[in-house]
């Protein structure tokens, strides 16, 4: 199961903080598949396969902070196991451009990632996080406007490679490990 973080509604489509939605998407449309809502889950669900590989893909509609609900609800009824997992989400440590894959940490301040850990009850969850640019900070910095804006003119080419980068980086997951397309993809420090 393949999940994208990120908050529904036409306002924060484009936003930074949504990011993990449109790899998700990208990934449903490159192997033919589409999302319906299913109420129960509180999310958008997409199932399908790929190279005979079951796929389920996930966009939790709760908003980012409540991300863990919908998550819990759906690995609970399919008795998916935390490495069949991988939470892909925003991360404003990491320079625009950069992917990093793991096995498990803490939530490192994101919300959803947060409300994930709480309601599964660990922190061996692996995830993809996607760099969306760390703006010069001082004290009184707002974070929730920083990751709710859109990516500028300039950042916009970048984010649609980081997209299909990140969207192989899934696919190699789900074809050869997570161990692999850590080795290939972290090494990878961004793209042009």
């Amino acid at each position: 199961m393949v999940v994208g973080l990120g908050n529904p509604g036409l306002q924060y489509e484009f936003s930074r903080h949504n990011i993990g939605f449109r790899i998700i998407d990208n990934l449903a449309r490159e192997i033919e598949i589409e999302f319906k809502r299913v109420k129960s889950y509180d999310s958008l669900v997409s199932r399908g396969k790929t190279n005979n590989h079951n796929l389920i893909l996930l966009k939790p509609q709760t908003y980012m902070n409540l991300s863990g609900k919908s998550v819990s609800k759906i690995v609970s009824y399919y008795r998916i196991s935390f490495p069949d997992l991988l939470i892909v989400y925003d991360d404003l440590n990491l320079e625009l451009g950069q992917i990093r894959i793991r096995k498990r940490g803490s939530a490192g301040g994101h919300k959803g990632v947060e409300s994930i850990i709480q309601y599964l009850n660990s922190e061996d969850v692996p995830r993809l996080r996607i760099g969306i640019g760390k703006p010069l900070i001082n004290s009184n910095f707002d974070y929730a406007s920083y990751v709710l804006s859109n990516f500028n003119d300039n950042e916009k080419d970048k984010i649609s490679e980081v997209i299909q980068l990140s969207t192989e980086a899934i696919k190699t997951v789900i074809e050869d490990g997570l161990e692999k397309a850590m080795r290939k993809y972290n090494r990878k420090l961004e793209v042009s």
